[in-house]
This record gives C-alpha cells, sequence and structure tokens, in this order.
C-alpha cells in the first residue's frame, strides 16, 4: 500500500514513544505496508553485542516473513563513546540510502534528544576532547561538577549525572559550544510527520516490569557478563546507565539480585517517565505528535499511520 499524500508532503515518518511502548513493531508493520525502511532512534542499540539490554528485540523486523532493513543498529562495538554530532551524520547517510533506493525512511524510537535533532534540523558541532579542562573539571567533586552542568544548560537527560566522567564530558560539550561559532550543515531539509505511542500510566508500569522480568529470563546478565569478560571495564558498563549500569553493580558484588531488580526497575520507570517528559516539552515547542492508543491491535494502529 502507497500513500501519496506520505510520500508528497513528508519526507520522513517519525514513530516514538516511551520504553516498552511497542513502538518498534509498529514501525516494522508500516514499512511492510509503505515499503519503507527504518532508521534506529536508539541512543544504544547502535552498539554491538548490547542486545537484550538495549532492547534491540530484531524479531520484531520481520512482518509476514519479510526481513524489514533498518539502519543505526550494531554499528560500533562497545565501549566506544557514540554522541549526538555522529547519529546526525549516520542518519543522514542511510537517509539518503533509503531515499535514493525509492522506500520511504521511518525514523523509530524514544531517545528524544537525537529524534528532536533530525526533525528539527539540529546544527551540531563536533566536539573535540579537551585534556587540559578534564583535568581540571576531575579536581572537582561529583556535586561541584553537577551544579556547574546545571548552571549550563537545562539537564533532561539525568544519566549525564550517572558518573563524573560523563559530568565532565556534558560539561566539555557545553563549554565548547558557548566557545564556538555555529556552522550551518549541509543536511537535507526535513519535514517529518510525527506519531507516538502511549498507554496509560499503570499499563505503562506493568509492560516496564514485564518486560525487564522476560529479557532477565532471556539473558540479560548472561550478556553484562560476556561484556565485561570481553574486556569492557566495569565503568564504560555503568556509563551506558540503566540495565549495564545495574547488572554490572550486581555482578561486582555491590548490590544483591534482588536489590538490582528493585533498583533496576525503579530506574527504568523514571527513564520512561523522562522520555514522555521529553516529548511533552517537544509537542510544547511546537512539535506536533499524533498520539495512537497502544491498546488498538497493530492492524488498527498501522492503518492510522497508513491513512494519513
Amino acid at each position: 500500500m502507497q500513500n501519496k499524500k506520505l510520500k508528497d508532503d513528508f519526507n520522513l515518518i517519525t514513530i516514538l514513544g516511551p520504553t516498552a511502548s511497542g513502538k518498534t513493531v509498529l514501525a516494522a508493520s508500516v514499512a511492510y505496508e509503505l515499503d519503507g525502511e527504518i532508521i534506529s532512534g536508539d541512543s544504544r542499540q547502535i552498539y554491538k553485542k548490547m542486545d537484550l539490554g538495549t532492547g534491540k528485540d530484531l524479531c520484531d523486523y520481520i512482518v509476514n516473513n519479510k526481513a524489514i532493513n533498518y539502519h543505526l543498529i550494531d554499528i560500533r562495538e562497545p565501549g566506544y563513546k557514540y554522541n549526538l554530532f555522529e547519529f546526525q551524520k549516520d542518519f543522514f547517510e542511510a537517509y539518503k540510502k533509503i531515499i535514493a533506493s525509492q522506500k520511504i525512511p521511518i525514523l523509530c524510537g524514544g531517545s528524544g534528544l537525537y529524534i528532536e535533532s533530525i526533525i528539527d534540523n539540529y546544527n551540531i558541532l563536533e566536539v573535540p576532547e579537551n585534556m587540559e579542562l578534564r583535568e581540571s573539571l576531575n579536581q572537582k567533586s561529583k556535586e561541584e561538577l553537577e551544579s556547574m552542568l546545571i548552571s549550563l544548560k537545562d539537564v533532561h537527560n539525568k544519566t549525564e549525572f550517572d558518573t563524573k566522567k560523563r559530568t565532565i564530558r556534558a560539561i566539555e560539550i557545553e563549554i565548547f559550544y558557548k566557545d564556538s561559532p555555529i556552522k550551518r550543515t549541509s543536511f537535507p531539509k526535513i519535514n517529518s510527520i510525527v506519531f507516538g505511542v502511549k498507554y496509560d500510566r499503570e499499563e505503562q508500569r506493568a509492560r516496564v516490569t514485564t518486560r525487564l522480568k522476560q529479557r532477565l529470563d532471556d539473558g540479560m546478565i548472561a550478556e553484562v557478563q560476556d561484556l565485561l569478560n570481553s574486556g569492557i571495564k566495569a565503568e564504560n558498563m555503568i556509563y551506558y546507565g540503566l540495565e549495564y549500569k545495574y547488572v554490572t553493580l550486581y555482578l561486582l558484588g555491590e548490590i544483591s539480585y534482588e536489590k538490582m531488580f528493585e533498583l533496576l526497575n525503579i530506574a527504568i520507570h523514571q527513564f520512561q517517565k523522562r522520555q514522555m517528559t521529553w516529548f511533552r516539552k517537544m509537542e510544547r515547542e511546537g512539535t506536533n505528535i499524533i498520539w495512537i492508543d497502544g491498546h488498538l491491535d497493530i492492524q488498527s494502529k498501522t492503518k492510522i499511520i497508513c491513512s494519513y
């Protein structure tokens, strides 16, 4: 099924939503109907071997025995420090390939900053390492660094406070932006129609907990152990936050399994709440998000998107 309005009025479909909202399976269904390809808008699914912890759910990309092409998944080695500038470049490389093949590009994910950088056409600067600044900041306490970062920007992504190293990098980026002229990019102008998937609060919370239990049953702890055994430092695993942070602490013997589950479950609930806060911010700032009731069956949700 091909929708002329989608193809003519917009050059991108965006499907967003909080974790465990079913956005990936919906994006794959839409891609099947519209002959599209998916570009992941997830900040952690770019890493190889980090599958269960990032919720890749690669089986969702098979629709009626057809494999849906996806991009920006498994493109970097674990331990690599990926950033927004690289994401924007990688996105547009994938986007141009999809457009050239006469397919419809579908951006799907829950990383609000990554998604917003595309649909709002951010001009991103590549931020080099400033070792002198890092050494100076490393002398400060974690609390001092957090206060400094808050003074430089409105902090929406609380994972920037997960480790001292991460907070220092965030400060380094903000100082570079402040002191550097903005360079216009030559990326294509994006005009995206944006859909969101959401459930009522209690249902969303239940889905998060159920999904966490399933991923643990499927071997998420073994996945993290294998990454640690491969030589990735525990500090780097903690840097990725959420599942990798708390499972690593459990494997280091710093917390019990029960405490790990409790803290991780709370952290993921808080994370999905921050995701929704970010999406509401996008709406206040002018992004029109067409919300779809998550309780609808996949055919009904797909039909809603394809009817535009």
